[in-house]
């Protein structure tokens, strides 16, 4: 059996272990079924990985249903029970002291997003130094209120997808798993296999220049940057490129840019259309096109699904012009 870490939204941060690099450890192996340790059926269903950014799945749901490999979710009421751990804290929020202790979890939140942002190898994450730096950071959360609703009830819902795999005869399968999720899986199932070392490929690089403009900084090159986008043949490294224009001030090559990535197929990855309609809005309001941006803004909101930060950007876009904040980034 082979059990491979999801980092969701972290993904961005990791150079050799983006969305692309994932999906490359998945087709290493050709499976017929890819079992998902962290989704409920109903969740899977739902699509409910869109709205937690999870960009591992925004690769794997598609080229699944492109090779006809099933995606089965085996986690019993996974998402209803990870909601617990925000409902623990807003309830722990009224309590007497409990903003301290809020603090306490979100200093033990913040060090364990600081780990998983550190670039790795993909055959990092199964190695026992890996591992035993985040069980260790795990445990304090544990230690703070223990198993249960603090802890998105992570050993129990574990605890059932091991014994799933059991009942499945799963060897020789490969399962992905949410990377705080991971350690306790593994606790339950043993000796299993990991991300192996993988040449990257182009599709991997490609990825990881779009995952840096996505969180583009001020420290970086951005010239350089630009040139490395321009050389991507996607859509969403053009939408990109706009955005590099727009942070720079350069609105008008930024709507000339996204303009004519809206001519072309702008469909996937799935967060693409709503995030390139919404920005093309602002640009227009920026351009003095108001009827324009109108449109751009309602294609977002006629969606049947875009990211909640692009039907934000939509509404208020439809209610007023869109205006830069005094000494504000568009990004």
């Amino acid at each position: 059996m082979i059990v491979l870490p999801s980092l969701g939204p972290l993904h961005l941060t990791q150079p050799r272990y983006n969305a692309v690099s994932l999906l490359r450890q998945i087709e290493h192996h050709r499976p017929g079924v890819v079992y998902l340790a962290s989704y409920s059926p109903e969740g899977l269903g739902a699509k409910v990985w869109r709205d937690q950014h999870d960009l591992a799945m925004f690769a794997l749901e598609p080229w699944a249903a492109l090779r006809g490999v099933l995606l089965v979710a085996l986690g019993d009421r996974a998402e209803a029970l990870q909601a617990e751990a925000e409902h623990f804290l807003e309830y722990l929020g009224s309590m007497p002291r409990g903003e301290e202790a809020k603090q306490r979890f979100a200093e033990a939140d913040r060090q364990i997003v600081e780990y998983l942002t550190v670039p790795r190898l993909p055959e990092e994450y199964a190695s026992e130094g890996f591992l035993s730096g985040l069980r260790e950071r795990l445990h304090v959360v544990r230690e703070l209120a223990g198993e249960g609703p603090a802890t998105g009830f992570r050993e129990e819902r574990m605890a059932a997808v091991a014994a799933r795999l059991a009942e499945l005869d799963a060897d020789g399968s490969v399962v992905l798993v949410d990377v705080l999720d991971y350690p306790v899986l593994l606790e339950h199932l043993g000796a299993v296999g990991g991300p192996v070392p993988l040449e990257p490929n182009e599709a991997e690089r490609a990825r990881a220049v779009m995952d840096r403009a996505w969180r583009l900084e001020e420290d970086d090159a951005w010239g350089n940057l630009l040139a490395q986008l321009m050389e991507i043949d996607e859509a969403e490294a053009r939408f990109l490129a706009a955005q590099v224009y727009l942070a720079a001030g350069q609105a008008e090559d930024a709507a000339r840019l996204m303009e004519e990535v809206s001519r072309g197929d702008f469909s996937k990855p799935e967060y693409l259309p709503g995030y390139l309609l919404a920005r093309l809005g602002q640009l227009y309001d920026l351009t003095g096109q108001r009827e324009r941006a109108l449109r751009a803004y309602r294609g977002v909101l006629a969606l049947s699904w875009a990211p909640a930060e692009a039907r934000e950007i939509a509404l208020a876009g439809v209610r007023a012009p869109f205006r830069p904040q005094p000494e504000a980034e568009i990004r």
